[in-house]
């Protein structure tokens, strides 16, 4: 089937043979199929790494005492941020309590600056603990924290398993950054 796109440009579907279909590329996310940036066996873990960096560079919102927030490299969403311990612990059930209050202060707080700065309509908040639960990094515990919005499942990720982001990550590091310590 031969097909023209908006710019009356012939597509082609995966296969190679031409269709209507337009492409949208997200070049971003094959580093994370192909798991790149997984820390190798023995290898320093991330999220121990990213408390020495600057802010911007480790794309760090705030610091809690216990915890830290940061923006996920491969978010479901615009603001999908990690909330992740500094110490290195691998499961929920090791944290000790000033940890688990942290992560529920740190997580209100979350909460509060991704809707102030965004608007979302709801959340998405889940811990992957082990690799066998879908963990990337399972040696290092983190929750995520994921905005939603009303039809942000639309047909981008249903049929063209494609997220639209709005802005690069270190954009909505400095927005979130910015608001995370306003007042509620």
């Amino acid at each position: 089937m031969t097909g023209r796109n908006a710019d009356g440009l012939q597509a082609q579907d995966g296969a190679g043979l031409p269709d209507a279909f337009q492409r949208l590329w997200t070049p971003h996310r094959m580093a994370y199929i192909k798991g790149e940036g997984k820390p190798a066996e023995g290898a320093e873990c991330p999220f121990c790494r990213i408390p020495s960096l600057p802010d911007e560079d480790g794309l760090v919102v705030a610091r809690g005492a216990l915890v830290y927030a940061v923006l996920n490299l491969y978010p479901y969403n615009s603001g999908h941020l990690l909330l992740v311990p500094y110490r290195h612990v691998p499961d929920y059930a090791e944290l000790t309590d000033a940890e688990c209050a942290d992560l529920a202060s740190q997580t209100r707080r979350a909460i509060r600056t991704i809707r102030r700065v965004s608007g979302a309509h709801g959340f998405n908040i889940g811990l992957n603990l082990g690799v066998a639960a879908g963990a990337g990094i399972a040696a290092h515990l983190h929750q995520h924290v994921v905005p939603r919005w009303g039809g942000d499942t639309n047909f981008m990720p249903v049929l063209g398993q494609t997220k639209v982001l709005p802005q690069l990550l270190a954009q909505t590091r400095e927005l979130l950054a910015q608001a995370w310590n306003a007042p509620a």
